[in-house]
């Protein structure tokens, strides 16, 4: 079950909130009643983690990724592309 509670709520009873998420509650944080952020009971992950550490791929360790330079360079200019293209920051 997700329990909504307000920035305030969770600044306050912390400590209490804390200890219903860890007998498994979840809760939506809100700030002016918009959803901000998750509090979720901690999830244990077991392989690699999601991204390699800059410095292991910068050191040519082997992290159990293949990196593949060029298309890795493609993305981030696709994603700048979309990002300019945007009507609405001005760059349209």
């Amino acid at each position: 079950m997700v329990t909504q509670i307000a920035q305030r709520e969770l600044r306050n009873n912390n400590a209490d909130i804390l200890n219903r998420v860890a007998t498994g509650e979840s809760f939506v944080v809100t700030r002016n009643g918009v959803a901000v952020a998750d509090v979720v009971p901690h999830a244990e992950r077991s392989g690699p983690p999601m991204f390699p550490k800059t410095k292991d791929l910068a050191g040519g360790r082997d992290t159990g990724f293949a990196v593949d330079r060029d298309a890795w360079l493609r993305d981030i200019l696709d994603t700048h592309r979309m990002i300019d293209d945007d009507p609405l920051n001005g760059h349209a």
